[in-house]
């Protein structure tokens, strides 16, 4: 463990230029303009794989963002680790919002300001680091495989197709994954489960073009009107969604798990102060942490119609949006929850309007057993740096396509994550401590030296 600090401190203050040389490409993948800093982000991790000791680096094109791939493969008959990241990053928007500039990151209360800071640069550059550390002091005791994509915040439509087309070249015994979060510094943890997503837009249509409010206000159907009460009446008093069927598959946590996992500290007071709210809303009977962990939810990420410009125009709008999100749990499938979402929505549609859903992204919710080698590896890695056993925890958050990994290459993820709920991740203000980028520095290593032992 020393040897690793000591490298670590070495090259801490090189590590973190290196990082904000990453961070400064703007590599937004939900627009369609920013071709060319995708191509130069990817560019840039291949480069930097490659200095960190790769024997082979490419960037590989899919039919949307490419994928970098890279590895050292030292011996077949060893263990082979698949390190996957992300290289995109969430939009900005509001800009007004950030204290500073989004992609030129700076360092604050000892902690790093910048979109992609946690989500998923900083983590991803974790391992490339740890990589060129293990490299560097000829401790690497495994095989290595790099997939990092560009498409993760838009829902990652290529990658399952490029895996299905590389399978042979993406053969590994795990899929290491670091983009997630910890309980806090002192108390740190492995996510053990994700939820799945289903992500709709919906457009509802009343009048043929917009009409003046007085002349037909109270006379004509009013699609935002008719939109905020149809999304009104998808959850009831109890925050319990009403689409019918939408429950039939959930996974329900036995009494004892959840007694486990009340485990985990948490003071709900200290949550609402972080928020800056007064009071907690969620299905009824179940805790914050089992809302966002073991249920099911449903929630507006965004609605517009409209004049929305400054000052007044009186309309009466001719068409309505919404953008709506349900997290989903494991055993749920998010294309029966498609289906099932659209057919409710048409069901509810008031007269006189016109009801258009589509999906635009989603995916499976995944669980992580804790009793295979590389949950035990991750644990032993993170007890040694952190001094303290991880905590096994259930995210709220999703990333669909590591249940897309298990069904098309059969390998499983460990999901050893650095980051906080501080981070504010997607958020402005994106941020990552400096003690949890260089923690998982120091801890990657010791993952990759308890697999090797725990699969002997």
């Amino acid at each position: 463990m020393k040897a690793i600090k000591d490298y670590v401190d070495t090259h801490k203050d090189r590590f973190l230029e290196e990082l904000f040389e990453l961070i400064r490409i703007p590599s937004i993948s939900s627009l369609a303009e920013a071709k060319d800093d995708m191509s130069k982000t990817a560019e840039h991790i291949k480069a930097s794989l490659l200095k960190a000791g790769a024997d082979h680096a490419e960037v590989r094109q899919t039919k949307g963002w490419p994928v970098v791939y890279g590895h050292k493969l030292i011996d077949e008959s060893l263990p082979t680790v698949l390190v996957y990241g992300h290289y995109d990053v969430q939009p900005v928007e509001p800009l007004e919002l950030w204290d500073s500039p989004p992609f030129e990151p700076e360092v604050r209360d000892g902690k790093i300001y910048a979109r992609g800071a946690d989500d998923d640069k900083g983590q991803l550059f974790m391992h490339v680091k740890a990589f060129e550390l293990m490299n560097a002091s000829g401790t690497l005791s495994c095989n290595v495989k790099f997939m990092i994509e560009g498409e993760e915040e838009i829902g990652s439509p290529s990658l399952k197709q490029f895996c299905k087309e590389n399978r042979e070249l993406l053969k590994a015994d795990i899929i290491l994954i670091s983009d997630t979060t910890m309980i806090a510094q002192d108390i740190p943890s492995i996510t053990v489960g994700l939820r799945g997503l289903s992500y709709m837009e919906v457009e509802v249509t009343g009048p043929n073009r917009d009409l003046h409010s007085g002349l037909y206000g109270g006379a004509v159907g009013n699609p935002a009107n008719l939109l905020a009460g149809m999304i009104a009446s998808l959850t009831d008093e109890n925050n319990h969604i009403t689409i019918p069927g939408f429950y039939d598959d959930v996974l329900e946590v036995s009494d004892t798990e959840r007694a486990e996992m009340a485990k985990a500290p948490f003071s709900l007071e200290e949550y609402k102060k972080a928020l800056d709210i007064h009071e907690v809303v969620g299905e009824t009977g179940y805790s914050t942490n089992e809302r966002t962990g073991i249920r099911p939810s449903l929630d507006v990420n965004g609605i517009w119609s409209g004049y929305t410009g400054e000052g007044a125009k009186t309309v009466l709008p001719s068409k309505a949006y919404a953008k709506i999100s349900m997290r989903l749990v494991p055993n749920q499938d998010s294309k029966k929850i498609d289906e099932l979402f659209i057919k409710h929505l048409e069901s509810i549609a008031p007269e006189g309007t016109k009801v258009k859903v589509k999906s635009l992204h989603g995916g499976q919710g995944y669980v992580t057993p804790i009793d295979f080698p590389a949950y035990r590896a991750a644990s032993r890695a993170i007890e040694e740096s952190f001094g303290k056993t991880p905590i096994p925890v259930r995210s709220g958050g999703s990333i669909p396509i590591v249940s897309d990994f298990e069904e098309v290459l059969g390998i499983k993820s460990i999901l050893m994550g650095f980051g906080l709920d501080s981070d504010a991740i997607h958020s402005p203000n994106e941020n990552y401590p400096l003690f949890n980028f260089y923690k998982g520095i120091e801890t990657i290593p010791l993952f990759y030296k308890y697999y090797v032992e725990e699969m002997r």
